[in-house]
């Protein structure tokens, strides 16, 4: 008699297979995409209207290079985040369920990554051109270190806590 459930993991007190737990990893990654997907997209059709602005001429040669990297962040952040899609309908029924979970679980990370740095350097561009340089740059290190924070600090912080108490 096989037991089915051997590849389960049995640290995390669930009773499923390794093709199990690569479903369900896979469907709770495409819920934190949806999420994820809207506000960059969102962001980035904003940032392309930006030289339709009227405005826009007034800004000096940093701002308008600042703005620059920020379209092309915020281009490559969809592109990211969005990428699990297309990584989904190349390797569909190819049997590679682990290998696209742990692809789409790259692809992810890098694409918040890249946005953390489009909201950040968002945030430096509207200071600067609303208050000052020096504004610009307090603002957009505040926005990117509490991004940091609550985006990676705080879940490693409760990652290491739950191991501790696990032993």
């Amino acid at each position: 008699m096989t037991d089915l459930h051997a590849d389960a993991d049995p640290a995390d007190g669930r009773d499923e297979t390794a093709n199990e737990r690569m479903d369900r990893n896979w469907n709770e990654l495409l819920q934190e995409l949806r999420v994820a997907q809207t506000g960059v997209q969102i962001l980035t059709g904003f940032l392309l209207t930006v030289p339709f602005q009227q405005r826009f001429g007034d800004l000096d040669a940093y701002q308008r290079g600042l703005y620059l990297v920020l379209v092309v962040l915020s281009v490559a952040a969809t592109g990211f985040i969005v990428a699990p899609v297309s990584l989904h309908r190349i390797l569909f029924r190819r049997g590679l369920k682990r290998e696209l979970v742990d692809s789409a679980d790259t692809l992810a990370q890098t694409g918040l990554a890249m946005l953390a740095l489009v909201l950040a350097g968002a945030t430096m561009l509207l200071f600067d051109v609303v208050v000052d340089r020096t504004a610009g740059y307090v603002a957009g290190g505040v926005v990117l270190a509490g991004l940091a924070l609550v985006w990676v600090a705080v879940p490693l912080r409760l990652a290491r806590a739950a191991r501790r108490e696990d032993a």
